[in-house]
């Protein structure tokens, strides 16, 4: 197979994954005492940004057409 590594089907798969973790650091994060409401907003604001990236690249993939 000789698929880009750099495609941007490949990097919406990586971009998924970064998600994911960062949503399982945060769930952890959130149930320790104390809470570290600093690390945990920088976290959120990081998985927000990787959710606009995704739907960015998705779009950019899929273009919607006029009905």
């Amino acid at each position: 197979m000789t698929a880009n590594l750099h495609s941007p089907e490949r990097q919406l798969i990586a971009l998924r994954i970064e998600h994911a973790d960062l949503d399982a650091v945060i769930d952890r994060l959130a149930d320790q005492t104390p809470l570290d409401e600093l690390a945990l907003q920088r976290l959120k604001k990081r998985r927000l940004a990787l959710r606009d990236r995704i739907a960015r690249l998705e779009a950019a993939l899929d273009p919607r057409e006029p009905a």
